[in-house]
């Protein structure tokens, strides 16, 4: 993705260009990762993210660089209020460049 700018003249200049070998792995990686995670929907996974952030939950969808994982309730520690009879769980979007590991439980 680039982000450009205007020169003086009017011209737009990227500040920065993906070279086309880091494109071509880049969507290597992400339609064989979309194609785990589409054999494996509805299973239970941990998730850990290049940052270590660990999830686990079930993996639900992968659409457009993003993996849709439901959270249950139990193992997510957000800030807000409880909800009262029970929570199903939440779903987290994650984007599949920032994961690290996707392993089934």
């Amino acid at each position: 993705m680039s982000s450009p700018y205007t020169t003086a003249g009017g011209a737009t200049t990227p500040l920065y260009q993906c070279a086309s070998h880091v494109h071509d792995t880049l969507k290597s990686v992400k339609d064989h990762m979309h194609g785990l995670c589409a054999q494996h929907a509805g299973k239970l996974a941990r998730v850990e993210t290049l940052e270590g952030d660990v999830f686990e939950g079930h993996l639900m969808h992968c659409d457009r660089g993003i993996l849709y994982m439901n959270i249950p309730d139990s193992r997510a520690f957000f800030p807000g209020p409880q909800v009262p009879f029970g929570n199903p769980g939440f779903v987290l979007p994650l984007v599949l460049f920032n994961l690290l590991t996707i392993s089934l439980l």
